[in-house]
């Protein structure tokens, strides 16, 4: 398993989107646009059951996700691993995530049906360039 370096870790304290990719089940790829949290030395992102990122998931667990600092092309991060879906601290995360993103206290799209989920990515590879120092 890969691991984080303290600057790509303090790199996804940023406000800058990223795109998830996640794999169909007839093998194509799936990408979205995602908010990014840091998690214990990992990233994680935040979705909904019903979705198609945690059927993908569900199906085939491997996933990758790219974040680009949208001042600076060459300041990127590149994490491939395994995702572990969870509902504890989803809804705590959704909410961190709207405030981070937005500045609301609380999501604002938040339905009362949904069931949100925590993605958590295991890091098998992490590239990045231009984050050091």
């Amino acid at each position: 398993m890969a691991r984080l370096t303290d600057e790509e870790l303090e790199f996804l304290d940023n406000p800058f989107v990223g795109v998830v990719t996640t794999i169909r089940p007839d093998g194509s790829p799936h990408n979205t646009v995602v908010w990014v949290d840091r998690d214990d030395g990992d990233v994680s992102f935040n979705t909904a059951t019903g979705r198609a990122k945690p059927r993908h998931l569900e199906h085939d667990p491997r996933v990758a996700l790219t974040v680009v600092d949208p001042q600076d092309d060459h300041r990127w991060l590149s994490i491939s691993g395994t995702a572990e879906l969870t509902r504890d601290d989803a809804d705590p995360q959704i909410d961190r995530l709207a405030k981070k993103y937005t500045g609301a206290d609380e999501y604002p799209s938040r339905t009362e049906t949904e069931q949100r989920l925590k993605v958590r990515i295991r890091p098998d590879r992490v590239e990045s360039r231009g984050l050091d120092g």
